[in-house]
């Protein structure tokens, strides 16, 4: 299902328009929200809705069907939830994995925990609004991942004493003292400039260092980032 580009004029925002349009399939059990969801990024000179579903299973077949550049992902829904929808999409073993954009709620913060594990590029709560979502969207479809400092504290702190370190010495041996010190502000939920202040260095230090952490470490955004350190022992 596809929605017109005939909807509210669009959102103000800083974000340089691309060149192509980026294509978003919307998969959420609850039809005002999808619906919503649909309206806003569809009204965005840059962002276009290629389809929209209710369940996790069709979101899988739509998504390998239409080939879109991201997916905006429900936790919750009928017949495949959006953690297995997501792990069969952007899981380690996915050869093409898309990029995907979790919303959740509160209440369901341990099932986005999951959901990151599964492959996700960033998580959103349904209540953000509609310039945050477009936001995010934007920062995830870029490549980069959406970990809003404030949530990544209440989310991952508040899990990380069920999160089990993997067997064996700590991870993240190889890389620098200083690369395990920025790795650890990561996972702290810290931005790159909240990074730099702590470290008194620059920006763009700090982004030079998370590119060389990830490279090393063979993962793909900081949202992996996150995670490998608490599997692997780094943070407490």
């Amino acid at each position: 299902m596809e929605i017109a580009n005939d909807g509210p004029a669009p959102l103000a925002r800083r974000d340089p328009v691309a060149t192509a349009p980026v294509r978003v399939l919307v998969a959420d059990d609850q039809a005002l929200i999808r619906t919503g969801f649909a309206t806003i990024i569809d009204a965005q000179p840059d962002l276009e809705i290629v389809g929209e579903c209710g369940d996790g299973r069709a979101a899988v077949d739509l998504a390998r069907r239409l080939a879109p550049d991201m997916v905006v992902m429900d936790v919750r829904m009928p017949v495949l939830d959006g953690i297995e929808a997501t792990r069969l999409l952007a899981g380690a073993d996915v050869e093409d994995p898309v990029k995907v954009l979790v919303v959740t709620t509160f209440n369901l913060d341990e099932y986005v925990y999951e959901a990151l594990r599964a492959g996700a590029s960033g998580f959103l709560l349904k209540d953000a609004p509609p310039a945050q979502l477009l936001h995010g969207i934007r920062t995830v479809a870029s490549g980069a991942a959406l970990l809003a400092p404030e949530v990544t504290r209440q989310l991952v702190g508040r899990y990380a004493a069920r999160i089990r370190p993997a067997d064996g010495a700590p991870g993240g041996t190889a890389l620098t003292p200083r690369e395990l010190e920025v790795l650890r502000h990561i996972a702290d939920g810290l931005s790159n400039s909240e990074i730099a202040a702590a470290l008194v260095i620059s920006h763009e230090t700090v982004k030079t260092y998370v590119s060389r952490i990830l490279t090393k470490l063979d993962l793909r955004d900081r949202v992996q980032a996150v995670v490998y350190a608490y599997r692997n022992g780094l943070v407490t």
